[in-house]
């Protein structure tokens, strides 16, 4: 009995780890003309400026990404993108009996679209 406690403890432990998302996400960006050049990213968590085309790691936030993004011809891109609920960590989630506290405090749970193209003018 004792051998059975601990062999589903372990397996209990080791499945947790594997629902642990990272606190930040990828973004790859371009611009829709396809020339380059650079973008400042911003939501409550944080700001990131780098170039484009590109991929940020963005830390993940319940609030939209915000951009703010200048062509090297001069041409400019404002915007935001939205966040999403990753919908398999939920579940997961009510299965270790957090019932999703830790994600809403860490917004863990959250992401951002894997790329996006920002339109410019």
């Amino acid at each position: 009995m004792k051998k059975l406690l601990l062999i589903s403890i372990f397996i209990l432990v080791n499945a947790c780890a594997t629902i642990v998302n990272d606190p930040n996400t990828p973004v790859a960006l371009s611009f829709s003309d396809g020339s380059s050049g650079s973008c400042t990213m911003t939501n409550k968590r944080g700001s990131w400026t780098g170039k484009v085309p590109g991929t940020f790691m963005i830390r993940r936030s319940d609030d939209m990404l915000r951009y703010n993004c200048k062509t090297d011809t001069g041409k400019t891109g404002t915007g935001g993108i939205a966040s999403s609920i990753e919908g398999a960590k939920l579940g997961a989630s009510v299965l270790f009996f957090d019932l999703g506290i830790t994600d809403a405090i860490t917004d863990k749970h959250r992401t951002y679209a894997p790329s996006f193209t920002i339109p410019v003018n």
